[in-house]
């Protein structure tokens, strides 16, 4: 495969932009060689400057869950636009989109938009801070919340000790604030609690995570998690930037029965325009600025080109819940290829999956947490995404990240990434 011109493009990125991206898991480092620079997209597929087409698997990580340039959101963009890019002033649809929401996620009572989903992760921890009164947060680990300093922590030796930071220009003050625990480690965070009684104001999880790969929560996981919530004052926050509207209407939280305290969204309530909201119980939300003394703003949130494509895909998602039965169709198809691929190869790698939403682990370990993701063999999946994106598979450059299907996939699409998956697993392992 010619990449050529995305060769030539990323060398001269590489002159003015650190690292030759904008956000670095586009630098292909996690699976070496250069990154393709992606030139346009429809439907399933995505072509990059060098006019290859790649049958998609990232889906703008996530919100393009109706496949790329869907023509209804097209069309609410390109009216919206006749109208000016930005007011910074309340429109209509900010409250259509709000009351939307409002109806179709179970824990949502209000809602206040912003512009990206860290930005939302951000804000929630701040108003559980205030509304609690308390400064320390519990996250667990693998899971990514966004770039804000309380989440860029690593955690300690154990399970009580404080994290230490992650990047430089996270402080020690931030960390001693920020409690990690094992995901689906219901003991662990029950210590965390314990050692630090009335001091800890909010527990945030991806309640699916997709950024260690997809790993899912084991049965009670959940449910403890809120039932410690209730008995501590904890303010329960579920980051559902990847799995809102994307795992069920009402998104993860819907799909597993547990009502969170806060929510937070992302990309998908933007039709994957740059968007991002928070939002939950009425008597946490009052406390957010100017109704409460939480400060919190954006001059571009609630952008109207953003609130129009927004607006646009929740209100197909939630008058067409036949969505929900085609991703499930398309994610057991797929997954169950994948493993009969594993099974015949003489393989036992792992494969975990949920929806719309799955990871084939280069591991024999179940994966449940960050450590068990981190056994999989690293050079091995870069080898495998090099096949795959050679037969014009376009998947996340890491181990480490959930795959995302649409409804634009069709079964000789998922025949041909079933058939691409078997190939590549012999030439990553050197199978005959």
């Amino acid at each position: 495969m010619n990449i050529s011109t995305s060769q030539g493009l990323f060398e001269k990125a590489q002159k003015f932009i650190p690292g030759g991206v904008n956000s670095p898991v586009r630098a292909f480092r996690a699976v070496g060689g250069s990154p393709v620079f992606i030139k346009s997209a429809k439907g399933p597929y995505v072509y990059d400057e060098d006019g290859n087409e790649y049958i998609e698997l990232i889906n703008s990580w996530g919100p393009m869950i109706l496949g790329h340039a869907h023509e209804l959101i097209q069309k609410a963009v390109s009216d919206a636009i006749q109208n000016s890019f930005s007011f910074g002033a309340p429109t209509r649809r900010e409250v259509e989109i709000a009351e939307l929401i409002v109806s179709m996620m179970p824990s949502v009572e209000k809602v206040r938009m912003v512009n990206s989903g860290t930005e939302a992760t951000m804000s929630a921890i701040r108003v559980a801070r205030g509304f609690t009164g308390r400064d320390k947060i519990i996250k667990f680990e693998g899971c990514y919340h966004g770039h804000g300093d309380s989440f860029l922590i690593a955690a300690g030796s154990g399970a009580i000790t404080h994290g230490s930071p992650d990047s430089p220009g996270v402080t020690k003050g931030v960390a001693n604030d920020t409690l990690t625990a094992p995901y689906n480690d219901l003991e662990a965070v029950q210590r965390l609690v314990d050692g630090n009684k009335n001091q800890i104001a909010a527990l945030i999880l991806e309640p699916v995570v997709g950024n260690m790969g997809c790993v899912l929560p084991e049965d009670g996981f959940l449910q403890g998690l809120r039932k410690i919530c209730d008995e501590e004052g904890i303010v329960l926050i579920f980051d559902e930037v990847m799995t809102g509207f994307r795992l069920a209407k009402g998104g993860a939280q819907e799909r597993f029965g547990i009502t969170p305290d806060l929510t937070t969204l992302g990309k998908i309530i933007g039709g994957g325009m740059p968007v991002g909201a928070y939002g939950g119980r009425a008597e946490i939300m009052n406390w957010v600025s100017p109704l409460g003394p939480v400060y919190q703003a954006g001059t571009l949130s609630g952008n109207p080109i953003a609130m129009a494509a927004g607006l646009t895909m929740l209100t197909y998602l939630n008058e067409h819940p036949e969505v929900y039965t085609q991703l499930e169709t398309s994610g057991n198809k797929l997954t169950t290829g994948f493993k009969n691929s594993v099974t015949k190869l003489g393989l036992d790698y792992t494969v975990n999956h949920i929806g719309s939403m799955y990871t084939l682990f280069f591991t024999n370990q179940k994966v449940t947490d960050f450590p068990s993701a981190k056994s999989s063999d690293l050079p091995a999946f870069g080898r495998y995404f090099h096949s795959m994106l050679n037969q014009g598979i376009y998947m996340g450059p890491s181990q480490f990240e959930s795959m995302f299907l649409s409804t634009a996939l069709e079964d000789s699409h998922i025949n041909r990434i079933i058939e691409a998956n078997e190939i590549a697993l012999k030439e990553a392992l050197s199978l005959s």
